[in-house]
């Protein structure tokens, strides 16, 4: 028998519906709601999606559960009232410089300001404007358009499991922050963007870096080329009204060449690449004894979030760099000659769903003599405002197609877009090796999913596989891993929720179902193409014939290969804790990293923070905390002076500290 409830005294079927705002929404009404996010736990913060419920007043409709009979009115007098005193609350303290904001178009509050035709705002600004924070590489983070809805800081908390941002202060002076009050650059942000992807007013957005394409396009001693990563192609189309498809890529190509660009390429040709020398890799180490499991290498969110948290785990990454950066390596290698152009003046810009990447092309590892692989990194999001701001018409574009040879791939290459696609595209490549049967569709559904964490067995159970995205599933399965519960031969980790085509530098979506159009778009892509497997690509076969020899050989390691290596969560020497005075005071370091406070640090400094005080020594010791001494193994790690202690022990700390202070005395 049918459950009923009311809303607005029409019937609507209660089927299992966990709060009245997402039944409202199935029968068409959309409750407006700034802190309701349906990955994210319930917060009901903002009091935006308050409806009025016979009996029982107003409540927050998201955490609301349904019940039989229920009669809900959403849009009573009051409730409209309240809304719009709500939002002109918001706007009250927010930077209302609306036409140079980068979400103007796809921002909350200014959606809401229309639908509650509100004019004018009634109420004065009761907050300071704070400072932005444009430290990172990546991301851009204005506090003066912060509506304090907490997606940002549950998403980095909850799918992540970093908690690089919080909330700081209270009261009228409540903010969102980073670790210290620190920027997100000097914190152990990975990048992600995934903070962005979920703001509602463009607190957070992706720092752009089209000006500098601009520049290197109008400069006539440059040559510039375009890598296209796969997961563009099906979503790019999103920001000018079109499905995604794959006839997508054909017209930003034909947009490039507009553009001005001088050659467009795949990233999946690299992708391909990436296939052959990964694969290769972890045949060499499941023949040989090497390191397992091995871990995927082509997500610099998770490899960064790697180097901050599992240290021990860094041997098992997978030494092979990203595809971008292997497109960007071979591109500065072989353009220059072919293209009749000095290796300095070849610009290779990547187009990537990816706010990461940003950050990834700057990285040392893939900078060589001053001339970067990789020179700038733009997101779906920003191609589109380029192609908006040269006034093309994208929708009538005539398809085009790549330059020859790295715009060439194969379907291995273009569902690396999509989670368990890399570990697809490895398993077509080593099914032989393995005895590993191959489907004619060459689908490989074992690894296919939407979960966050999925396990393949194949090969008689000679083959183990695990297929992690969201960083917080990362964490959990590394930490099984490392205390031997769990047993796998590769391990695939996207940081994004789906794999880079839910990547923060996507244009933004507000449901997992338009996640999954384009995730289904990637594979349509593949089961079209003609070729399915990495090795059957003949420019990737020619290349290692002209220069890279064979899989991981010594030329293929030095172009193709990195290593990755610990580095500390806060980008900083120290925190001062000291409130003496003096220029020769004896420095006294406690380590506060994750893995000394877990060694109890924290005690340690607490307590020789207290003796020194309550000695009055504090002209003879300066005190400060520390955040990574890089000696994790070894916490709580603490230097008096010039000695340096492992291990510390607090009477170990005192016996120093108190034979330093009678010296001084004396």
């Amino acid at each position: 028998m049918e459950k009923l409830v009311y809303i607005n005294d029409r019937p609507v079927v209660w089927e299992g519906e966990t709060n009245v705002l997402d039944l409202a929404r199935k029968a068409h009404i959309d409750i407006p709601t700034f802190c309701y996010h349906s990955d994210l736990s319930l917060y009901g913060a903002c009091r935006l999606c308050m409806v009025e419920v016979e009996g029982r007043g107003l409540v927050t409709s998201c955490s609301t559960e349904p019940f039989e009979g229920m009669r809900v009115k959403t849009h009573t007098q009051q409730i409209l009232q309240l809304r719009k005193t709500i939002v002109e609350m918001l706007l009250a303290n927010h930077d209302q410089e609306c036409p140079k904001c980068s979400r103007a178009n796809d921002c909350k509050l200014r959606d809401l300001s229309n639908r509650l035709s509100i004019d004018e705002v009634r109420y004065r600004r009761t907050r300071d404007f704070k400072p932005m924070d444009l430290g990172s590489e990546c991301l851009v983070r204005d506090p003066n358009k912060c509506v304090l809805c907490g997606d940002c800081v549950r998403f980095c908390d909850e799918i992540q499991g970093i908690g690089v941002i919080d909330f700081a202060r209270r009261g009228q002076d409540v903010n969102v922050a980073a670790a210290y009050g620190k920027s997100l650059q000097q914190v152990d942000c990975v990048n992600c963007g995934q903070c962005a992807a979920v703001c509602p007013t463009g607190a957070i957005v992706v720092k752009p870096h089209i000006d500098k394409v601009w520049e290197a396009i109008y400069d006539p001693q440059k040559t510039v080329v375009a890598q296209i990563a796969p997961a563009v192609r099906v979503a790019l189309g999103e920001m000018f009204n079109l499905p995604p498809s794959e006839l997508n890529m054909g017209k930003l190509v034909a947009a490039l060449r507009v553009i001005g660009f001088d050659q467009v390429y795949d990233t999946a040709f690299a992708a391909d690449l990436t296939v052959v020398e990964e694969a290769t890799e972890f045949i060499n180490r499941k023949s040989n004894g090497g390191k397992l499991p091995i871990f995927t290498s082509c997500c610099p969110a998770w490899v960064k979030y790697a180097e901050h948290n599992y240290p021990s785990l860094l041997e098992n990454v997978s030494s092979c760099q990203s595809p971008q950066q292997m497109f960007g390596s071979i591109a500065k290698e072989v353009l220059p000659e072919k293209l009749n152009v000095k290796k300095e003046d070849l610009v290779v810009v990547s187009i990537m769903p990816c706010t990461a990447k940003k950050y990834e092309c700057k990285r040392p590892e893939f900078i060589h003599d001053g001339i970067a692989d990789v020179d700038w990194a733009i997101t779906t999001q920003e191609i589109g405002r380029m192609i908006k701001e040269a006034g093309i018409d994208f929708a009538s574009l005539e398809p085009e197609s790549m330059d020859l040879p790295l715009g060439f791939a194969t379907g291995a290459g273009v569902i690396f877009g999509n989670s368990g696609g890399v570990s697809e595209a490895v398993l077509r490549y080593a099914a032989d090796k393995f005895n590993i049967p191959v489907p004619e569709s060459i689908v490989l559904q074992e690894v296919r999913g939407v979960s966050g964490m999925r396990e393949a067995i194949l090969a008689d159970g000679n083959l183990k596989m695990a297929v992690v995205h969201g960083l917080r599933n990362a964490q959990e399965l590394c930490d099984k891993i490392i205390s031997g519960e769990a047993e796998y031969d590769i391990v695939e980790v996207m940081a994004c929720p789906g794999g880079c085509t839910g990547g923060a530098g996507q244009p933004i979506v507000h449901s997992r179902k338009q996640r999954h159009k384009r995730t289904e778009q990637l594979y349509h892509a593949d089961r079209v193409m003609t070729l399915h497997r990495a090795q059957d690509n003949p420019f990737i076969q020619e290349l290692y014939k002209s220069l890279l020899e064979e899989p991981n050989s010594d030329k293929s390691h030095h172009l193709l290969h990195t290593a990755y290596k610990h580095r500390k969560r806060i980008d900083d020497d120290e925190l001062s804790l000291s409130t003496g005075e003096g220029k020769d005071r004896c420095k006294i370091r406690v380590c506060v990293g994750t893995s000394c406070y877990l060694r109890g640090s924290q005690d340690i400094l607490a307590k020789t923070l207290q003796m020194v005080e309550d000695n009055a020594w504090g002209n003879y010791f300066d005190i400060a905390a520390t955040f990574c001494s890089e000696k994790c193994d070894k916490g709580p790690n603490v230097s008096v002076g010039e000695t340096v202690i492992h291990k510390a022990e607090l009477s170990q700390i005192k016996d120093l500290i108190t034979k330093e202070a009678q010296r001084r005395v004396k």
